[in-house]
């Protein structure tokens, strides 16, 4: 069974850094692109940033500068380092990556998330 398994979330002050990790595991071939959302109280889930295999990335406006997403392809890992935090980036964090399973089977897989909060 593929799964993905987000780490790294807390309790961190206004002005701080965390940084998450998401790690993809099962039967899976190969890793195409990864990303980060987030889901705050009351509000739709929302882009942060994707990164492809070739590790181009893109960003949300609201966290370019402040986030930078990196990925392992042989660990099979993306990263998202988050700098400069407030209380508007309190959310729950999702993974989300396609991951194919054979040549002819993919799948768009999502985490269970991760609780990030921001005191100010």
């Amino acid at each position: 069974q593929v799964q993905l398994v987000e780490s790294g979330g807390g309790l961190v002050q206004a002005g701080g850094s965390l940084r998450l990790s998401c790690s993809a595991s099962g039967n899976i071939f190969r890793v195409n692109d990864m990303g980060w959302y987030r889901q705050a109280p009351g509000k739709e889930r929302e882009f942060l940033a994707t990164i492809t295999r070739g590790f181009s990335t893109n960003y949300a406006n609201s966290v370019k500068g402040r986030f930078t997403i990196s990925r392992d392809n042989a660990k099979k890992v993306v990263y998202l380092q988050m700098n400069s935090l407030n209380a508007e980036d309190t959310a729950v964090y999702y993974c989300n990556a396609r991951i194919i399973l054979t040549t002819t089977n993919d799948m768009d897989c999502w985490g269970k998330g991760t609780l990030v909060t921001v005191s100010s």
